[in-house]
């Protein structure tokens, strides 16, 4: 036979175990489809080859391994004991052994890793050694002597045999050394043989000996095998004799090979083995080399061989054969793989093996018995019937058609237990190593959200759990949809009538029993799903596991744990009267308990009858599952021996209670007679055990021997075949049952009354019994029965001596609260009082409010202080250290405080309850009641608690130095907080009994938890708002199965946030990693109701979690509707303040207790009435908040009546404590969560990531501890938000006009070249051409404006980047393109008109100048044709002579007309008669009061008109800030400053003067004044400061324009070219070559100076482009940040001052200056006019190369190609190109190429030029003003803050809200104190917050509040500092220069506040930093 060879199948994980030790290891053929690592091949049967006397030979069967072995052969005798190592092989020698012993080896063979097979063992006799030393003497003619020495070993005797002729003469027995033996022949040779008889081993070899009187023969007397070893020898041998191979062991035969062994010789010859092998079918042979063990390969399997060996030497001799015959195995069946495996059934599988095969043999064995054996003649089989959980070895035979047998290839089979099935059928076998988790219920996933019923047995527990979590009764109802559809199918293909199918019963065993679900799941779950389970269950009133079993293990578990969280409330009756309530765990209640088994089958159904016997008869409940259940006839395969406890719990009234005393019910599931534990179990813990039966024959024994301890009762059906009144009696009798302990179901008794008898008996046990035990009291029970408990695992206790080391030191709550969390008591509340103070400011009074602030700040830091003070305490060291632990012990802890805190807090609070109900009997005791009151608002501990002093004692810990050892020992405690966030607890977010949130602690907790989970870190928030005690937990925890507290006294307090994981394939739709659940506490809650501020504690709550939300939830009770008013008032608040800031949360109402189904319809009208009390209250909250604009609620939020209201009915069905939770109520609510998930999937905005939530939360509660909550709102997000926007603005801004800018360069060269020769136009008429540039221009600014806001709209479509925060200001940015496009339509229309009329302008003068030309031209070549008539050689003198004579007559000739200048101030009085034409007659009165000349020559002052205003200029500015006058005259300057940069700009260009130069002054001056129209000026000072600026500007532009009038007259023209014209002529004259000097000339003189104006046109974009790559350019707030750090850099007051003075222009210097600093290397600058220049060479060269390939007549047309083809353009001088057309007489080929060459050394000169020229000259040529774009772009509307003079931030240019990042002191912007006449400390930031008043000009010098700011500035939004440190910067300015700008100002130094003076350089800095959100490094 074959080893056995063991195959693993994976298919199904099974276990396999080899059956059989195998010897040996399969050879070439054969596979072990499955071994173990560490398995090694045993040496199988050892041959012994060879024994001599002190050597021993052995023959092993070989092995085929990849290890090296080594072999272990130890052997031992009686006296020796030794080991030998030697390599493995086939064959080994032991040497050194005694002779004659016997010796036992055993050989273990050893791999290198030490790995060793099993030892195989053999005994050996070594031989004896024959005597030695033979003699024979004493020899005579009849006698002869033999004597010897005594060999080794113990020998007995010796005999001596004497032969003669072959036959024995004589024969001696002596056991001495010599013999004698006589009457011998004389002269005969007679033989002698000695035999030595030893002690062990019997008797030696005969050795013989010869005598022949003179000489001795010896002779072996026997053939020997093999040769002697060491002491032996051949006395004589054949030369010619080769020994055989003698007898030959078979060491192994395998399936296609043969192993021998062969006796060893000793020779000195070598010899070869031949040995040579037959089959029926097989002829061959083998030459080996002579060894003892050989190898015969390439046999036939299963085939019987003939060997014949001969042994021959290398001459040829060779021995005698040695013949064996060996069958070669057959070869088993290979690739075994077992599939199929169930708990009853497997299936082998195999392939066929070599051979010709006729069938298998297959054998299933289990424990050394055969189960089962078949035989198949195919490869498979499947055996049934089968054990679980048992392994089965299966071994497979295959019988040849030779009929040899193989040996069987042997696998092993595990069939998978009942629980192991169980499992792999509902798809939770992954969860039977790795518990189910609560996080992994509580997942969002598909599952949850979807309505798709169970279609296959893996989603039956998914179904279950996501039921039982919402609370739903119809959770157990489970059943595949695939089965019942299956049975329909097979139902619809039946077209006869067959009224048999009516009563076939339909198969139940392919669905799953409900009960075997829920003990699977129990037993797959980690101890708190089973908390879970079982808490939901029992609010179902289903019946929950008591005693759990493992049907694998038959072990029980008591669910102790399981059962611990279920509070129960209840009424005894004692309590009636008082309508008092016990509350508390059921698990420690002391009730009696009944319990309910089954002995044997029993006809009736026990679970039903419970269920009877426990409904009352309103309503019947399935509290345990039963046959009559779906599913739940279904054979129940591991849920047997569950036991399973209900509570029956009076609600005091005797009308609807079933039993008045409250009872605990066990059902214990399956034969009492296999489940005899929990049966004992039972006997011992309850009052009564009712045993149900219908035949007692055989439970005799099983009742009798049981120890009841409370009353047995038996339950029998005398309907039952089986049922047997004499075994009723025997056991009654046995038992001492009375009548009253029999209850017998007769057939005149029907279900009603029997139930009734039941339940009056069970209530009388309940009544009279005294045995009560709770469920933790039956622990000492279930030990005693091996029962383990659920509570006794190391964790779990762990976290118990965690929790109770702290709550035993809890005696009062009040007093512990005050020791232990000292933190978080008097002095958190303070701590949360001056923050709020430090908001609001409504205790200042009189005081200077920055030093009010000051003081609060020393007196938190005090009370951080006397925080840090305290050590920290014991039970916070040890909460600290219990939750420092690791995974599940850290949980466990956790619930154990939680519980064990509620315990403590409902002992207190009912006792308290008790008081204040005595006290409240009567009225006098107001005082106690109220304090009362008080401690019961106070007596709430919690776990909460604890957290919330941990965050204390952190946040106090960072007031400490970063370098102190104590704050960095508390640095871990977020982590620790945000892991268990993670893990599933809720964290309180807002502490509800200081009414605060922790910020630091929060905010770091989150960060921990952004860490944790990044980059999955998206999170959506659903919170839930309304009054206290409307159910909002109950709610949540339906909704997704959390756990918030919901129990009596445990109201929550504040805010929780709770995470949900939302599972991958949800993720998709809502684009997010997380959910956060936000719990509140209730609005209008009694305990706050008697405070001043509840109304505003609640405003403060429903702002910050609807402004946190996604979706908000307001639930709504419908019995109160006044609440409901109060409640949809704050609500509204919050949705309005959200609005305002562009978050925009979703609504849902939930109506709570509508319970009718068509409430929906008939709640229309309600629906109705509900929205106009939604609109009432957006009206009076609109009001309260300033925005009256929104007069309904649709205005503030999109709201659908019909959609966005939810009416769900009672929690309850029935009663409580009994009624369970109604299915109407799970139903609706799981209906709103699909609807929740499904809008967030449709939600516009993008989820946050947690980080995002955190600067929200912060921003929020910063805004919500102001009193005015929408303008002190600044949120880090929505900052963030309008910066993205503003920079995306900007962008397409500046390419808008970037393209403009572009475009009118073009149109201006078009006009420019106008009626040129370089003109491109199709027109010849100027007006033509500027209508139809005007058309185009109009065309590309409408499609850019468009552009523009389809950006616009685009970027708002976007869901990234939380662009909805922003919404608000689309408008805005939409009119700021709007208006961006009306100012460049009216720029560019300007410029277009200005060139063209200057252009037109110039037409004449070039007329008159080529005419003059012209005339000068004929003249010269007259003269020169003159002097060449001479035909004399003339001197340069002399023509020289001749041209001055030509020239002064031709001169005399031409006539020239004197230009005219304008009177440009003419023009400028009738542009301004017009702008201010419209103002009225008096205006037009004024501007004749004075010329224009007149103007404009002083300095611009203005003075107050009136004595009124005179003297309140003075009060003042003596008092107050910069008076009317003074800002007026600031303003007046700064309109001055733009308008004298604007006239600069154009006298530069060096144009003529157009009146739209005016216009654009006129249009400046309009705009700022509308800018500033709160200065409230009079036409009087519009008209003064108009004439001034007219004025100086008219008298600059008339100055341009007789310059230019000067440098365009034709004489001057002339006379300016004489020498050009004189030394033309003489090179015609001459006839020298022109070529080279007119391409110099054309190149130097018209294309280089149209090149440089060309680079100059478009330089100011590049400078613009480069300047914005800069971040300080990109934002206003980046521009602002980087000025304020430049001048705290600088350290200089000057620029403090400058400032302040005038921050548009210091604004504007510092650009320019940036610029210059920026390009003052040259290289950037460079690069870009390099760049120009290049394009302009290339495009030089194509018009030449174009031209040269054109049709030109001559040089003129050649040089007119060329201009041609560049008019597009560069604008080439006319007059340039005119003078050197005069006289040219080149060769125009030649031309060309100098021409070329020219070009080049005119690029190389610009470069140099380029190189060597100052960044300020360029910057004065460019016709786009770089400083003027960045600044336009930076300073924005310019507007000012009334107060500190702050620029506006505020993005956009048309914006209705100024707003400013940054305030200051009023004291900068020069405010000082009325009384004091000291500089003002007051920022207004915090005074528009506080209750101080203010007054000015704006105000009529008459006090304002500054709360009402807004209706002095209505444009104005100064949002409160949302930190003391936000003004830090100006502070520290202002610290360190307050006695400079006192100076500056004329008034006295400020009185710095003490916290100012502590603020150093790099905290201002920092400042900055946070303010402008500018990320330091």
């Amino acid at each position: 036979m074959t080893d056995r060879v063991s195959t693993m199948d994976s298919s199904e994980d099974e276990e396999f175990f080899d059956s059989v030790d195998t010897i040996g290891v399969p050879y070439e053929g054969e596979s072990t489809t499955a071994s173990r690592s560490d398995y090694v091949p045993p040496p199988g049967e050892v041959a012994v080859l060879y024994a001599g006397t002190n050597t021993v030979s052995f023959g092993l069967a070989p092995i085929v391994t990849s290890v090296k072995c080594k072999l272990h052969i130890d052997y031992t005798s009686d006296k020796h004991r030794d080991r030998v190592i030697v390599e493995d092989c086939s064959a080994v020698d032991v040497e050194g052994l005694n002779p004659g012993t016997e010796y036992t080896f055993s050989i273990t063979r050893i791999e290198e890793n030490g790995n060793q097979s099993k030892a195989a063992s053999v005994t050996v006799f070594t031989e004896p050694v024959p005597p030695v030393a033979r003699t024979v003497s004493d020899i005579s003619s009849e006698s002869l002597s033999l004597q010897w020495d005594t060999p080794a070993g113990e020998v007995v005797n010796n005999t001596v045999t004497c032969c003669c002729e072959g036959e024995t003469v004589q024969e001696e027995t002596t056991d001495t050394n010599s013999v004698t033996f006589s009457s011998q022949r004389p002269g005969m040779c007679y033989s002698l043989q000695c035999e030595k008889q030893f002690k062990e081993c019997g008797m030696t070899d005969r050795v013989s000996t010869m005598d022949s009187s003179e000489d001795e023969e010896f002779f072996d007397s026997v053939d020997t095998i093999g040769v002697p070893y060491e002491g032996e020898s051949t006395t004589a041998s054949r030369s010619d004799f080769v020994p055989p191979p003698g007898e030959v062991a078979v060491l192994y035969a395998g399936t296609n090979m043969v192993s021998f062994g062969l006796a060893p010789i000793v020779t000195s010859v070598k010899c070869k083995l031949h040995i040579d092998y037959t089959s029926d079918k097989h002829r061959d042979r083998v030459i080996v080399d002579d060894c003892s063990a050989v190898y015969v390969e390439g046999l036939n399997p299963g085939t019987e061989y003939t060997f014949s060996i001969t042994r021959i030497e290398e001459n040829g001799n060779q021995s005698k054969a040695a013949s064996v015959t060996v069958f070669t195995e057959p070869v088993p069946p290979v690739a075994i793989t077992v599939s199929d495996i169930s708990s009853e059934s497997l299936s082998p599988h195999w392939d066929t093996p070599a051979g010709e095969v006729v069938n298998y043999t297959v054998t299933c064995c289990c424990e050394g018995e055969t189960v089962h054996e078949e035989t198949t003649d195919t490869n498979s089989v499947t055996f049934s019937s089968l054990r679980p959980g048992m392994c089965y070895s299966l071994h497979v035979s295959a019988q040849l058609k030779n009929g040899r047998i193989s040996k069987p290839a042997v696998t092993s089979a595990k069939t998978k237990t009942l629980l192991e099935s169980i499992l792999e059928d509902l798809g939770l076998k992954q969860y039977d190593t790795e518990r189910l988790s609560l996080s992994k219920i509580l997942e969002i996933d598909e599952k949850t959200t979807t309505d798709e019923p169970a279609k296959c047995k893996s989603d039956l527990p998914w179904y279950f759990l996501k039921k039982l979590m919402m609370g739903n009764v119809t959770a157990r109802n489970l059943k595949c949809t695939s089965v019942c559809e299956s049975r329909c199918d097979d139902a619809s293909k039946i077209t006869m009538l067959d009224l048999k199918n009516l009563v076939i019963s339909q198969n139940s065993g392919d669905m799953l029993n409900p009960l075997d679900i829920i003990t699977a799941l129990f037993l797959c779950s980690d101890g708190f799903v089973q908390q879970e389970l079982a808490l939901k269950m029992s609010l179902c009133q289903f019946s929950v596991p008591l005693l759990l079993p493992n049907c694998d293990t038959n072990h029980c578990t008591l669910m102790l744990w399981a059962m611990r969280d279920i509070v129960k409330k209840y009424r005894p009756p004692n309590l009636s009267e008082s309508k008092g309530f016990t509350e508390e765990r059921i698990v420690v209640s002391e009730l009696p308990m009944v319990s309910f088994v089954r002995l044997g089958e029993c006809s009736l159904s026990k679970s039903e009858i419970l269920n009877k016997l426990l409904s009352n008869s309103q309503q019947y409940h399935d509290t345990f599952v039963h046959h009559n259940m779906d599913c739940g006839d279904s054979p129940r395969r591991i849920s047997n021996g569950v036991t399973e406890i209900t509570w029956y719990l009076p609600c005091g009234n005797r009308n609807m209670d079933v039993f008045s005393q409250p009872v605990a019910v066990a059902n214990l599931r399956g034969d009492i007679a296999s489940f005899e534990t929990q049966y004992s179990f039972l006997c011992q813990t309850s009052a009564a055990v009712f045993v149900f039966f219908d035949d007692l024959k055989s439970g005799c024994k099983l009742l009798t021997k049981q120890q009841h301890k409370g009353k047995i009762f038996l339950v029998g059906n005398h309907q039952s075949k089986n049922f047997s009144f004499d075994a009723l009696e025997k056991i009654a009798t046995k038992l001492g049952l009375s009548k009253d302990n029999i209850i017998i179901k007769t057939k005149q008794i029907n279900d009603a009354d029997f139930v009734k008898s039941l339940r009056k008996t069970v209530n009388d046990v309940v009544e009279k019994s005294e045995m009560k035990m709770s469920v933790e009291q039956m622990v000492v029970v279930a030990r005693e029965f091996g029962i383990s408990v659920d509570e006794d695992s190391p964790e779990c206790q762990a976290g118990k001596q965690n929790a109770d080391a702290i709550i035993a030191e809890i005696q009062d709550i009040l007093k512990y609260k005050e020791d232990q969390l000292p933190l978080q008591g008097e002095i958190w509340k303070e701590l949360t009082r001056l923050e709020k103070e430090e908001f609001r400011l409504r205790k200042l009074g009189s005081e200077n409010i920055e030093n009010y602030k000051s003081d609060l700040q020393i007196q938190k830091s005090k009370l951080r202080e006397k925080q840090n003070s305290y050590d920290i305490s014991t039970a916070m060291t040890r909460f600290i250290a219990a939750i420092s632990s690791q995974g599940i012990e850290r949980c466990y802890f956790l619930k154990w405080m939680r519980m064990n805190l509620d315990n403590v807090s409902r002992i207190k609070l009912s006792g308290l309850r008790e008081q204040y109900k005595e006290k409240c009997k009567n009225s006098e005791n107001k005082e106690e009641i109220k304090e009362i009151d008080r401690q019961l608002s106070n007596s709430s501990l919690g776990t909460e608690h604890f957290f919330r002093e941990m965050g204390q004692i952190y946040e106090a810990s960072l007031c400490l130095p970063e370098t102190q050892e104590s704050r960095r020992q508390l640095q871990h405690l977020p982590k620790l907080c945000a892991q268990l966030l993670l893990d599933g607890f809720p964290v309180e977010l807002v502490d509800g009994d200081a009414s605060n949130i922790p910020l630091r602690w929060v905010s770091d907790v989150l960060s921990q938890l952004s860490d944790l989970v990044s980059p999955k870190n998206k999170i959506l928030v659903v919170t839930v708002l309304g009054v206290q005690s409307t159910g909002k937990s109950t709610l949540l925890n339906t909704m997704f199965g959390v756990q918030f507290a919901v129990s009596s006294g445990r109201c929550t307090r504040g805010a929780f946030m709770l995470l949900i994981k939302i599972n991958e394939d949800v993720k998709r739709l809502l684009n997010c990693d997380f959910m956060v659940i936000i719990d509140t506490e209730g609005l209008k809650s009694p305990e706050l109701a008697q405070l001043d501020n509840s109304h505003e504690h609640d405003n403060e709550l429903a702002t910050l979690v609807v402004g946190l939300s996604d979706i908000t939830i307001i639930n709504i009770a419908m019995e109160n509707s006044t609440e409901m008013k109060d409640i949809l008032q704050i609500v509204v608040h919050a949705f309005l303040r959200m609005k305002e800031v562009g978050k925009h949360p979703i609504c849902q109402f939930v109506h709570q207790n509508v319970s009718d189904v068509s409430a929906h319809e008939k709640n229309l009208r309600d629906r109705n009435l509900f929205l106009e009390q939604l609109n009432e209250m957006t009206q009076a909250a609109a009001k309260m908040e300033k925005k009256e604009e929104n007069k309904k609620f649709t205005d503030v939020m999109e709201y659908n009546p019909d959609t966005g209201n939810w009416y769900i009915p009672g929690l309850w069905n029935g009663n409580p404590p009994m009624a369970p939770v109604n299915t109407g109520y799970s139903e609706v609510v799981y209906d709103l969560k699909k609807n929740i998930i499904q809008l967030l999937g449709r939600c516009e905005s993008s989820a946050n990531n947690i980080m995002e939530f955190k600067e929200w939360m912060t921003s929020l509660w910063n805004a919500v501890k102001h009193e005015n909550f929408i303008f002190s709102f600044r949120n880090s997000l929505v900052a963030d938000a309008y910066m993205k926007l503003c920079t995306e603005f900007n962008k397409w801004e500046w390419e808008f006009k970037k393209e403009m800018y572009t475009w009118v360069t073009d149109a201006e060269t078009k006009i420019s070249n106008f009626g040129t020769v370089a003109a491109n136009s199709e027109t010849s008429d100027m007006s033509e051409l500027l209508t139809s540039l005007k058309i185009e221009a109009s065309e590309l600014l409408s499609s850019k404006e468009t552009k523009l806001q389809q950006n616009l709209t685009e970027y708002f479509k976007q869901t990234e980047g939380h662009v909805y925060l922003v919404e608000g200001h689309k408008e805005d940015f939409s009119n700021s393109a709007k208006t961006l496009r009306k100012e460049m339509e009216r720029s560019v229309f300007n410029q277009l008109t200005t060139a063209a009329d200057i252009r037109q302008g110039m037409t004449e003068i070039d007329r008159i100048k080529e005419t003059h030309k012209k005339e000068i031209e004929k003249a010269v070549c007259d003269l020169i044709d003159q002097c060449r008539k001479k035909k004399v050689q003339m001197t340069d003198t002399e023509l020289d002579k001749e041209f001055n004579k030509m020239w002064s007559e031709t001169l005399k000739k031409l006539s020239f007309y004197e230009q005219k200048t304008t009177d440009v101030f003419i023009s400028v009085s009738r542009c301004l008669r017009s702008n201010v034409g419209h103002k009225g007659s008096h205006a037009c009165q004024l501007l004749d009061e004075k010329t224009l000349k007149d103007c404009g020559i002083q300095p611009f002052k203005y003075a107050a008109t009136g004595v009124f205003k005179r003297f309140t200029d003075k009060v003042i500015s003596s008092f107050n800030l910069k008076s009317h006058t003074m800002a007026v005259q600031e303003m007046s300057d700064s309109i001055i400053d733009a308008c004298t940069q604007f006239v600069a700009e154009r006298m530069e260009r060096k144009n003529n003067y157009h009146d739209t130069y005016i216009q654009e002054i006129l249009h400046m001056i309009d705009a700022k004044l509308h800018n500033n129209q709160d200065l409230k000026t009079d036409i009087k000072f519009e008209v003064s400061l108009k004439q001034h600026i007219c004025g100086f500007a008219a008298r600059h532009f008339q100055k341009m324009h007789e310059d230019f009038i000067q440098v365009n007259d034709p004489y001057r023209c002339l006379i300016k070219n004489k020498d050009k014209f004189c030394a033309d002529f003489k090179d015609v004259f001459q006839e020298r070559d022109q070529c080279q000097k007119k391409a110099e000339e054309f190149t130097n003189q018209c294309l280089k100076p149209a090149v440089e104006d060309f680079v100059n046109r478009h330089l100011g974009t590049d400078i613009v482009d480069e300047m914005l790559t800069i971040q300080m350019f990109s934002l206003r707030s980046s521009f602002q940040y980087s000025l304020l750090l430049d001048l705290l850099s600088k350290n200089k007051f000057e620029g403090y001052q400058s400032y302040s003075r005038s921050y548009e222009s210091y604004a504007k210097k510092w650009t320019l200056e940036q610029i210059k600093k920026t390009f003052s290397s040259g290289s950037t600058m460079f690069k870009f006019e390099d760049q120009h220049l290049k394009t302009c060479i290339s495009r030089i060269n194509d018009a030449i190369n174009k031209a040269k390939t054109g049709n030109s007549s001559d040089l003129k047309t050649f040089v007119e190609d060329i201009c041609r083809e560049l008019g597009d353009k560069l604008v080439i001088s006319q007059d340039a190109l005119g003078n050197f057309m005069i006289l040219n007489k080149a060769d125009q080929e030649q031309f060309a190429k100098c021409l070329k060459v020219s070009v080049v050394d005119m690029a190389e000169d610009l470069r140099e030029k380029f190189k060597k020229s100052d960044i300020e000259m360029k910057l004065k040529y460019l016709s786009v003003q770089p400083e003027n774009e960045l600044f336009t772009r930076v300073v924005g509307c310019g507007k000012q803050c009334p107060f500190c003079a702050s620029p506006c931030d505020a993005g956009s240019k048309d914006h209705d809200q100024h707003w400013a990042t940054l305030h200051r002191p009023e004291g900068l912007g020069r405010y000082r104190y009325l009384f004091t006449g000291k500089l003002s400390t007051d920022i207004c930031s915090s005074s528009v917050a506080s209750d101080v008043h203010f007054r000015s000009s704006a105000t009529n010098n008459e006090w304002h509040p500054y709360k009402e700011y807004r209706k002095i500035y209505p444009d104005w939004n100064i949002g409160p500092d949302v930190s003391y440190q936000a003004s830090d910067y100006w502070k520290y300015v202002m610290t360190k220069y307050n006695d400079d700008f006192a100076k500056a100002y004329d008034a006295k130094p400020a009185d710095i506040p003490a916290a100012w003076k502590k603020i150093t350089n790099k905290e201002a800095e920092k400042s900055l930093e946070e303010t402008f959100r500018i990320k330091g490094d």
